[in-house]
């Protein structure tokens, strides 16, 4: 009897691709998937409670790869936000192009099912966190209560903004996904314009001037 491998998460992340890729379908079990493997059952359960956590965990590693690959780059280092973000969405959509046919089979598997926020839950948690430390420019407000909600719908406004260019890029059809390229491009070029706050910033502070002039003279 052949000896059962020691196998790492990663591995296991790959096995289970390949294994939806060749068979078009998710593993019946457990057990099978790992004897299948050549890998004892027990060492699944130490990475993952269930196949559903696999798939969750893959989509994570999609952005942790992109994100080891930026920090790699000492231009993207001294990026602002605004090409930061663009250099994230380049990078995480090479990342999700080399494995297009397992996104492709993933996210229109549960496309109508609840299970597709369960799987994208962790690369929401990991992407909204990393467009909070941008250090993206908010008004400044100073009242904690108005900071948390501006915050919560940043994070809640980029995340929808990936999801729609996953969306375009699963449909795009054009020669080295070119179209989403430009996409990518005119959506985050747009979204940092419309929250560019320093023109409101400078009507804010003449309010304040006003107001302090006005509150002088009376």
């Amino acid at each position: 009897m052949a000896k059962k491998k020691a196998v790492t998460q990663l591995d296991i992340l790959n096995f289970y691709m390949d294994h939806v890729l060749e068979h078009g379908s998710n593993p019946k079990s457990v057990y099978a998937f790992s004897k299948a493997n050549n890998f004892e059952e027990a060492i699944f359960y130490q990475y993952f409670a269930s196949f559903e956590m696999v798939e969750a965990c893959i989509f994570e590693t999609f952005f942790t790869n992109s994100i080891n690959a930026l920090n790699k780059n000492e231009d993207y280092k001294v990026f602002d936000a605004r090409n930061k973000l663009l250099s994230f969405y380049y990078t995480f959509f090479e990342n999700l192009t080399a494995n297009r046919s397992y996104v492709n089979y993933v996210l229109e598997t549960y496309k109508n099912d609840l299970k597709g926020l369960k799987i994208l839950s962790r690369l929401k948690t990991e992407f909204t966190n990393y467009v909070a430390g941008l250090g993206i420019q908010m008004l400044d407000i100073k009242q904690e209560q108005f900071e948390k909600i501006q915050e919560r719908a940043l994070k809640e406004s980029a995340w929808i903004q990936l999801l729609v260019t996953m969306k375009f890029w699963l449909e795009d059809t054009s020669v080295a996904f070119e179209k989403t390229d430009i996409f990518i491009e005119k959506s985050v070029n747009t979204t940092f314009d419309v929250i560019n706050i320093a023109p409101i910033n400078s009507v804010m502070d003449l309010g304040k001037f006003l107001f302090k002039e006005k509150f002088h003279m009376n």
